[in-house]
């Protein structure tokens, strides 16, 4: 088993086994052949957490499909997407953390995604999400 050291990067799947509950039942212990852990720079505004946490881990189910579960439905039989299988780890750490974890993530080949601040300057098109989203206001 790996230790946190070895597991945390920007964002990637280990094989270090993780930790959770099987749905229903707080009781029963779930191990997972995967670990999914993010790394975010210690200085980024809690937006910025949220925002780059959503885009480092959006890369991972479409190079790792067993981290993904199945589609389903809610009492209503409203279909939703499927979502990641397991918890998602979110730890902070300096620069120089993000650097030295990322080059022990890359020696280990382990799966990753990084979001450099270039990324923060992109755009795109918005409009259909900006109506569905009328009133809300963004996290702080």
């Amino acid at each position: 088993m790996r230790t946190k050291e070895e597991t945390k990067a920007a964002a990637g799947v280990g094989t270090g086994a993780g930790a959770g509950t099987a749905a229903g039942d707080a009781q029963v212990p779930v191990r997972f052949d995967t670990k999914i852990a993010v790394l975010l720079r210690d200085d980024l505004e809690p937006w910025a957490r949220l925002n780059v946490t959503a885009f480092v881990v959006s890369g991972l189910g479409t190079a790792s499909a067993e981290v993904i579960g199945e589609p389903y439905a809610d009492a209503d039989d409203t279909p939703y997407l499927p979502m990641f299988r397991q918890p998602v780890l979110v730890f902070e750490g300096t620069k120089e953390m993000l650097t030295a974890a990322h080059s022990r993530a890359l020696s280990r080949s382990l799966l990753t995604a990084v979001f450099t601040s270039d990324l923060f300057s992109t755009g795109g098109p918005r409009n259909a999400v900006d109506k569905v989203l009328k009133g809300a206001r963004m996290h702080p």
